[in-house]
């Protein structure tokens, strides 16, 4: 599989950091700059974009909109206990926007980065 590359604009670029490595085990490729950074985990690379600043990420849109952090759109992380992660995160103070969903496909939460971005945390179902 190539790198896929997702965009998140998170408010602090160092606590996203600090959140993704010692969280969820990613990665600091780069970080050129305090307001970016790629991140990633195997085929995943993170850009973290603070929400102003020079780069690209915090340009407004013509109509004068401009980047901010949260909305439901996410990438999925699967792991093999949802349980134990759940608890894991929680006792570092993590932030869930809803319990564990249990269904046919398997289990998912969503996790909220320091900013509000969410990232699902799916356990498939055991074979």
């Amino acid at each position: 599989m190539s790198t896929v590359s997702v965009r998140y604009i998170v408010d602090d670029v160092d606590a996203a950091i600090a959140f993704y490595t010692q969280q969820l085990g990613f990665t600091t490729e780069m970080h050129p700059a305090p307001t970016f950074a790629i991140l990633s985990r195997g085929d995943l690379r993170l850009l973290l974009s603070a929400p102003t600043g020079p780069g690209g990420g915090a340009q407004p849109m013509l109509d004068g909109r401009r980047p901010e952090p949260g909305g439901w759109n996410r990438f999925q992380i699967e792991v093999t206990d949802l349980i134990g992660a759940v608890e894991t995160l929680r006792k570092a103070g993590a932030h869930f926007r809803n319990d564990i969903v249990i269904g046919i496909g398997g289990n998912q939460i969503l996790l909220d980065d320091p900013s509000g971005n969410p990232i699902e945390l799916f356990e498939p179902p055991r074979k």
